[in-house]
C-alpha cells in the first residue's frame, strides 16, 4: 500500500510477547486458563517459573528477590522481542525489580491486583494503606525454620478464589506451595532512571479479599499508571474470569503497541 494512502478500516491486530509471573504460593500452573485465550488472539505467551516456586525445585535457602528478578530477566533476554510483563499479587514486586534490571526490554509492566511498591518498601508495608479494622489478612502458617509461610488451607479458598468454580478451587489448592519470607519482607531496590522509565498498567480486581480494592487504588494513587483497567473478580481472575482477563490484556497490548 502506498504511504500516502490511509490504512483500510477494520479490526486492529497487535501481536505481543507476554511473560506472566505468578504471585505468592503460586506457580506457572495458575495461568493455564489464560494462556490459550491469549494465544488464540495471536500473542506469544511465556509463563515464567520463579526459582523455588511451582514446579521449580530450587531450594529456597539462598534465594532472594534479586535472584527472582534475574531469572525473569533471563527469560526476557532469551528472545530479542521486548515483552509485556504481567505480575500477579506478589509478582508485582518481582516485575518491578526486573524492570530495574532490564528496562529497555520491557514494553509495559502490568500489575494484576499486584504489589506496586516504592523504593525501599516491602510487601507487608501495603497493610499500612488499608484503613485499620477494615481488613483481616488471611491466616498464614510459618515453616518450622521460619523461612517460609503457607496459607491456612481452610482460609485459602475463601480469600483467594471466592468467585471461582469449585473444581478450579480444588485444583489450585492442590498446587499451592510455601512462600519464602523474602517475597514479602525484602525491600524493593528501584530507581527512577531504570524502573521509573518503564510504562505501567494496573488491572484492578473489584471483589478482591486478599489485596482489597482500597489498597489497590492507594497504590495506583501513589504511582500513577499509564493505563488502569478493572475486572469484576476475586483475587484470582486467571481462574474466575479468564476470558475477561485475556480481553483486558489484549486491550493493553493494543494500547502499548
Amino acid at each position: 500500500m502506498p504511504d500516502d494512502q490511509p490504512p483500510r478500516a477494520g479490526k486492529i491486530t497487535v501481536m505481543a510477547r507476554f511473560v506472566l509471573v505468578a504471585g505468592a504460593c503460586h506457580g506457572a500452573w495458575c495461568w493455564e486458563r489464560v494462556v490459550p485465550l491469549l494465544e488464540a488472539r495471536g500473542h506469544r505467551v511465556e509463563t515464567a517459573e520463579l526459582p523455588g516456586m511451582g514446579a521449580d525445585r530450587t531450594p529456597l535457602a539462598g534465594l532472594d528477590m534479586m535472584a527472582w528478578a534475574r531469572a525473569i530477566a533471563q527469560v526476557i533476554d532469551a528472545d530479542p522481542e521486548p515483552v509485556i510483563l504481567v505480575g500477579h499479587s506478589r509478582g508485582g514486586a518481582v516485575i518491578s525489580q526486573t524492570a530495574e534490571l532490564v528496562p529497555d526490554r520491557i514494553r509495559l509492566n502490568v500489575y494484576l491486583t499486584a504489589l506496586l511498591l516504592e523504593d525501599g518498601e516491602t510487601g507487608f508495608d501495603v497493610l499500612k494503606l488499608v484503613p485499620e479494622g477494615s481488613f483481616t489478612p488471611p491466616a498464614m502458617i510459618p515453616s518450622e525454620d521460619g523461612t517460609a509461610i503457607s496459607f491456612e488451607p481452610a482460609e485459602a479458598g475463601p480469600f483467594l478464589y471466592q468467585r471461582t468454580e469449585p473444581a478450579w478451587v480444588e485444583r489450585a489448592l492442590a498446587h499451592l506451595t510455601p512462600e519464602p519470607m523474602f517475597g514479602l519482607t525484602q525491600p524493593q531496590s528501584l530507581s527512577a532512571e531504570h524502573y521509573g522509565r518503564v510504562p505501567r498498567a494496573y488491572i484492578e480486581c473489584l471483589d478482591d479479599l486478599t489485596l482489597p480494592l482500597v489498597a489497590q487504588r492507594a497504590l495506583i494513587a501513589r504511582q500513577p499508571c499509564d493505563h488502569v483497567r478493572s475486572i469484576d473478580s476475586d483475587h484470582s481472575p486467571f481462574y474466575s474470569a479468564p476470558e475477561e482477563l485475556a480481553e483486558v490484556l489484549d486491550d493493553l497490548a493494543k494500547a502499548a503497541g
